[in-house]
Parts: structure tokens; sequence; C-alpha cells
């Protein structure tokens, strides 16, 4: 199955549908926060970055879990050939490289924590993983929002981990880093990003 903007947002809308949350206005909001940081990358394609990033979450379609609706997400993507697709679902949650970053639940099987701890350990990432990465940490369902503010909205819900401040430190370096290659503040290009941070 072809994997273009339309069969994305097909997907995504089944997916919600099968499991309805807030997860999904985040995810659209990561997509375009997606699109428009890559806009400005004269090496990434605006179409593909919005895909990958409305996709990211998609294995929350199978129910409610934590660390689950990675693996959920990358099987989904891969038994329709969506290969970039299916490795962004796990890797969306490893800035770092190491499972044992992880702030959420395995709530997987042995086997499935074995075989992310190996794909998250040898994947290679390039700037369509650290995209998602940033811009996941830049989405909550209502909008745009500093990074700090979703930073602290995890944090709650998840509890603070060994890992979370060098995760906090590795998402402000790709942020530097897409800010210096686009020459000005990722936050110009986020409508709405002020007032939804401090509503």
């Amino acid at each position: 199955m072809e994997l273009n903007k339309q069969t994305a947002q097909q997907a995504l809308q089944e997916a919600s549908e099968s499991n309805p949350g807030p997860w999904t206005d985040h995810s659209r909001y990561v997509a375009e926060a997606c699109r428009n940081i890559a806009s400005k990358c004269k090496w990434l394609s605006p179409d593909q970055a919005y895909i990958l990033g409305l996709l990211h979450d998609i294995g929350r379609y199978a129910g409610v879990s934590q660390e689950k609706h990675l693996i959920d997400g990358y099987r989904y993507c891969m038994e329709r050939g969506w290969e970039k697709a299916a490795q962004i679902c796990i890797s969306h949650a490893f800035m770092i490289q190491d499972i044992n970053t992880s702030i959420g639940k395995f709530d997987i099987s042995e086997e499935d924590y074995l075989f992310m701890k190996e794909f998250v350990a040898n994947a290679v990432y390039d700037d369509y993983d650290r995209l998602v990465q940033l811009c996941d940490a830049l989405a909550v369902p209502t909008g745009f929002c500093l990074l700090e503010k979703r930073f602290v909205d995890v944090t709650i819900r998840y509890g603070v981990h060994p890992a979370t401040i060098d995760r906090w430190k590795k998402i402000l370096e790709i942020k530097a880093y897409f800010e210096k290659e686009i020459g000005c503040s990722i936050y110009t290009l986020l409508p709405g990003v002020i007032e939804n941070s401090f509503c």
C-alpha cells in the first residue's frame, strides 16, 4: 500500500475510531510541526515529514498502553510496507538509543522487549527521526507548546525516571541543531505556541 498524505490521514482516522483519545489531536499537531520545520530544511520533504509525524503514535489504535504502542505501531506500518514510518513508531520514544532510557512501562512480552532493545540499539537515525522526536515534544492535544510545558506534562503522567534529564537535554540538543540549520527559532513556525503554552 502506497504511503502518502491521504493514506496516512485515513490510517489515523481509522485508528482514532478504534481507540478514541487525545492522542489523535496530538499526532495531528506533531505532523503539522514536522511539516512546518521541514519546509525550512532544503534536504527534507515537508510532505514526508508530515506523514511520519502523523503516524508516529499509530500503534495506539490497539488500545490504551504504554510502550506497547511502539511495537504495535511498528508492526502496523511494516505490514503495509511503510518501513520508515515503522522505524519512527519506535525511534520517536528513544532520542537516546538505549532501551534503558524508556520512561514508560514495558507492557509487552519478553520476546518483544528483546526485539525492541536490539532495534533501538542498531537503528540508523536520520533527520526525520530527530524531527519527529523534537516535534513530539512540541505538541499537546490542544496545540503547539514550549518544550518545557510538554516536558512537565509527560513527567506528571509518567513520573521522574533516571533518564528524564538526559532525555530533556537530548531534545534541547536536537532543537538547537534544527535552529542552527534553519536560522531561526522553531517557535516562529508554530502558530499559537505562545497562547497555548500559557493558557
